[in-house]
């Protein structure tokens, strides 16, 4: 203090204040850009805030390659990490590796995660497919939700990399998904899982392909699997639905960004009409297993998960919804900084775990059903 004049000193906290102030509007206009519906709780804001300023362009302005070049949530869950000083974001499991699954006529691309289990008998399998709106993201970007997975349901995690849009269009990542089901059935057994105790699991885009392959299993009466996990999926195709109108400028998802996913991956309108994306409008949801939904608050899809959750009871089915509230769409991953992402991941890896311990299923004995292009 002894080259701070006393005129200065006295001045000193006036010109904090002033800088505090003239910070503030900076620092609110930061929390409204990360979170425009202003209902996210700290946690999520918080991470929010960090992909913020990752600063990622607006996904419906981009070509698809520029788009899978975007930072993603899982970067800004590494990020927000190293703000709070926590160096390993990663759950403990045994093992994994990345494999080539022998589907045909195309081979498909997965990573095989194995539990740190004192079992020594064959372990239940979840097949896992990852979001992205069937056109951006991969297997490293949801590493987390698959290592949850393993985790806390005890089971090997087979997670596939689908085919993706523009360059493989409608209905190239349904009947991937369909591939590596058949190709889990049949080789369980070889990656030391039990071929009767298979779920599927999936997460926004995947969540989609995850009930449509369970239909697929119904319909070609290849075994049902114990269970289905649907984490905030794509179930209609209705793009006015209250959750879409309420959080249609929600970040990270919004309702251009579902229009540009759509318009990547269908060849046009008339795919729309498809049951296999207008599950809640068109599609038999009669004869599947329990099918477990899990919702964010802040997502345009929230509906989506309410309609299939009451389309499926409707037709006869056993399922349960979890809507979790202040959190937004990608938020199922983000355990190393969101409590209640952690909540869901534990919540999924109990039904998991009480559905491979049920009995298994008696055989549907519905009809098979030829889809086009099957």
């Amino acid at each position: 203090m002894t080259n701070l004049s006393r005129r200065g000193a006295m001045m000193l906290p006036l010109g904090l204040a002033g800088l505090a102030a003239a910070c503030a509007p900076a620092a609110r206009q930061m929390a409204m850009t990360a979170d425009p519906s202003g209902r996210a709780d700290p946690e999520m804001l918080a991470l929010l805030e960090s992909y913020a300023r990752l600063n990622p362009m607006p996904i419906e302005g981009l070509t698809p390659v520029e788009a899978r070049r975007q930072p993603s949530m899982a970067d800004a869950v590494r990020t927000r990490a190293l703000e709070k000083q926590i160096t390993n974001t990663q759950r403990p499991i045994n093992s994994y590796n990345d494999t080539t699954l022998t589907t045909v006529p195309n081979a498909l691309q997965a990573r095989i995660y194995r539990p740190i289990s004192a079992s020594a008998g064959p372990l239940p399998v979840i097949l896992y497919f990852h979001g992205g709106g069937w056109v951006i993201a991969g297997i490293d970007t949801y590493d987390a939700s698959a290592r949850a997975l393993c985790a806390d349901a005890q089971a090997i995690v087979v997670s596939v990399h689908y085919r993706q849009g523009p360059e493989f269009r409608f209905p190239t990542a349904h009947d991937d998904a369909n591939l590596a089901y058949a190709w889990v059935v049949t080789n369980a057994g070889a990656i030391g899982g039990d071929p009767n105790r298979i779920a599927i699991v999936g997460e926004s885009a995947g969540g989609n392909l995850a009930i449509n392959t369970a239909i697929f299993a119904r319909d070609r009466q290849m075994g049902s699997p114990r269970a289905v996990v649907a984490i905030y999926p794509v179930g209609g195709v209705d793009l006015e639905t209250p959750s879409y109108r309420e959080f249609a400028n929600a970040k990270p998802l919004n309702k251009a960004g579902i229009q540009w996913f759509v318009s990547n991956y269908t060849t046009g309108p008339q795919n729309l009409q498809d049951p296999r994306l207008d599950l809640v409008g068109r599609a038999d949801l009669r004869g599947l297993p329990p099918v477990y939904i899990v919702n964010a608050e802040i997502d345009p899809l929230q509906t989506d998960g309410a309609r299939l959750e009451e389309k499926i009871r409707a037709s006869g089915g056993q399922v349960t919804r979890t809507l979790y509230p202040g959190v937004t769409h990608e938020f199922f991953g983000a355990d190393a900084v969101v409590t209640k992402a952690r909540q869901a991941q534990r919540q999924v890896g109990e039904q998991l775990t009480a559905a491979f311990a049920a009995a298994p299923p008696a055989a549907s004995g519905r009809p098979v059903r030829r889809r086009p292009g099957m």
